[in-house]
């Protein structure tokens, strides 16, 4: 069984390993001098993650597995291709599962755990960036319920498009058991109809 937790200190070494590790295979599309950049951000990001929460799936060995950074609602996300961009909602970053782990739900596991926190810290949204050589994140984060927001798009580079992405948290829960069909409750001191 693989926990999720937040990360310890003595976490970092692996966080970035892992990262490094899962992100590698974007290398491959990107011109070199753009994956150095994209590299050294993702490692800057790591050493300081600032307001963040650092949550990790870890399996039963203790190997680490999967990390995700969740920012909340009002840090301020640095943006390498121009001005930093303060959060309106909380923020899922650098979402990443180890090569060999990937196709086990990990992933899935770290998302619903930000989402939870989201909700629970009664944000009304959860956002995140994501480009198109991140085709499986894409349809997973599509799948879970976020859609395409081009008015959070960002340029980190030329030629490069962080797509926005956001989920919205005042829907029904399935994972509460809670229905899709259901009209809002009306706001306390309102009649409905």
């Amino acid at each position: 069984m693989t926990a999720i937790r937040d990360a310890r200190p003595i976490d970092r070494g692996a966080i970035v390993a892992v990262t490094l590790a899962a992100y590698e295979q974007y290398a491959a599309a990107l011109t070199p001098p753009l994956w150095a950049r994209y590299r050294q951000n993702i490692q800057a990001t790591l050493g300081d993650v600032g307001t963040a929460a650092q949550i990790v799936a870890e399996e039963e060995s203790g190997a680490l597995v999967g990390t995700v950074l969740l920012f909340p609602a009002g840090a301020v996300m640095p943006n390498p291709g121009g001005t930093a961009i303060p959060l309106e909602w909380p923020e899922v970053r650098l979402l990443a599962v180890a090569p060999a782990a990937r196709g086990k739900g990990v992933a899935r596991r770290l998302m619903e755990e930000c989402i939870q926190r989201a909700r629970a810290a009664g944000s009304p949204a959860l956002t995140l960036h994501t480009a198109d050589i991140m085709a499986v994140a894409m349809r997973l984060y599509e799948r879970m319920g976020f859609t395409r927001v081009p008015e959070l798009d960002i340029r980190p580079a030329p030629g490069i498009l962080a797509k926005g992405y956001r989920l919205p948290l005042t829907l029904p829960s399935p994972q509460r058991g809670e229905g899709g069909n259901r009209e809002p409750s009306p706001p306390k001191g309102e009649r409905a109809g």
